[in-house]
């Protein structure tokens, strides 16, 4: 039997202020609020172990102090005119907490319950704060803990150094603790930076990168798409396809080591080669949604950081190694140039698009990996022959997606327990589902067969 109670995070004397959106946080609340229905699926959902388990009183303390480290947990986003958005952080409220008690051997169905229930639905972004909380409590202890974070208040590397911070608050660290040994640059201070005038310089500068880029790279990425006739339809559902591949979490460290680059780099350079063959285009381009946390005091932030860098790498085709080791230098320079106001880009796109003078760039790229999660954190790493590896790579189709404005093919690099993990939704009027098996197994053939061609360790 389950019982349901709620609780509520008292907020007292916290930091408090008002100022224009950030650039990430006017980025990703205009695309969510643009989702209506669909919009949460951009939400966060976090499902933790509490071990050992803790009194409720003990739990709501820790998340208090989580909530007066980050002031992007208690904002609030008002539309301010037809092209303005504020953040508000509020110094004071009150944050709800649904809890759920239930017999221990409930707690993990209780708990992923409670998720979808939280995680279900939009948030309210001018009245709620972008992050909802639950527990699960067994025999007078909490023994999980559910979150579910909005998309605008962090991206998904704000969402992992919120969890970090959170268990560093559960060993004893406090707000006050960790703010003097890890200053963290607030949403608030960010946009102070942004409106200064050398914040305005890269502003500037980023968007003509943007402009110069979008008026060379190809016109169409997909010359002959799968179903033309298709792309009129609005009701049409983009399939979403999911590799698993072991062999291809063994292998890419090995090839990455061997043409030095980094293992994001080498993904990206191999899509690249395998986007660009497969289209007929010779250069590929893609939107690849970038961190932007270079400085340390950004690393530690947990808000929305990620915008998106335009890359393009010509006669991508040619060579796999060759478009692997131009893939660095050409990713450095694009995400130089990948903070900027999204909304005023925006413009300018739409002009040159009118013009016919942009480049098709709906091809996405975005690894979500965590740097401090591999995928044999958790399990061993496999014995196994990469030649035999492979095979033990499992393709489904979990879902499909409501249509995406200006997206023909949308691919995830994500970390799986042992194993990566390459999530592509696609546009059906531009390419199969055979296509989208296609190019994801081109990715994976392309890489493992380069460390097999490097030998055995």
């Amino acid at each position: 039997m389950t019982t349901v109670n709620e609780q509520s995070i008292r907020l007292d004397s916290a930091r408090a202020g008002t100022a224009p959106a950030t650039w990430g946080q006017r980025a990703i609340w205009g695309v969510v609020t643009r989702l209506g229905d669909d919009a949460p699926r951009y939400n966060l959902p976090i499902d933790l172990p509490v071990s050992p388990p803790r009194p409720v009183s003990r739990v709501l303390a820790d998340l208090t102090e989580l909530l007066l480290l980050h002031d992007s947990l208690h904002t609030r986003f008002l539309p301010a005119g037809v092209d303005g958005l504020e953040q508000v952080v509020d110094g004071s409220g009150e944050l709800p907490v649904q809890i759920r008690s239930c017999a221990p051997e409930q707690a993990p169905a209780v708990s992923a319950a409670l998720l979808g229930e939280l995680a279900g639905r939009a948030f309210d972004h001018e009245r709620e704060w972008p992050l909802r909380v639950g527990l699960v409590e067994c025999e007078g202890l909490v023994h999980r803990l559910v979150l579910a974070a909005s998309h605008a208040g962090m991206d998904y590397w704000g969402q992992g150094r919120m969890v970090r911070d959170l268990q560093l608050i559960e060993a004893g660290a406090t707000a006050e603790s960790l703010r003097a040994d890890r200053p963290a640059l607030q949403p608030l201070e960010a946009a102070e930076v942004q409106a200064s005038p050398l914040g305005r310089r890269r502003d500037e500068a980023a968007r003509r990168y943007w402009c110069e880029q979008l008026t060379v790279g190809p016109r169409k990425m997909f010359p002959n798409p799968a179903a033309p006739g298709l792309a009129a339809d609005p009701a049409r559902r983009f399939p979403n396809a999911l590799l698993r591949s072991p062999a291809l979490a063994v292998a890419v460290t090995r090839v990455a080591e061997e043409l030095g680059v980094s293992d994001s780099a080498l993904l990206l350079g191999a899509a690249a080669h395998q986007l660009a063959r497969m289209s007929g285009s010779g250069d590929a381009v893609f939107q690849v949604v970038v961190s932007n946390r270079f400085q340390p005091s950004a690393a530690a932030a947990v808000s929305t950081v990620a915008q998106e860098a335009l890359f393009l790498l010509t006669d991508a085709d040619r060579d796999f190694r060759d478009a692997v080791r131009r893939t660095r230098s050409v990713a450095f320079s694009s995400f130089r140039h990948a903070g900027y106001d999204k909304w005023a880009l925006e413009r300018e796109v739409a002009v040159m698009a009118e013009r016919g003078e942009a480049a098709d760039h709906s091809c996405w790229w975005n690894d979500t990996r965590d740097p401090g999660t591999g995928p044999f954190d958790t399990v061993e790493r496999p014995r196994a022959a990469l030649g035999e590896l492979i095979g033990r790579t499992e393709l489904s189709w979990p879902t499909e997606f409501p249509a995406r404005v200006n997206v023909s093919v949308a691919v995830d690099v994500l970390t799986a327990p042992g194993a990566l993990d390459l999530a592509m939704t696609a546009d059906p009027a531009v390419i199969t589902r055979e296509g989208m098996e296609q190019f994801l197994r081109g990715v994976e053939r392309l890489v493992v067969g380069e460390a097999i061609a490097l030998g055995e360790v």
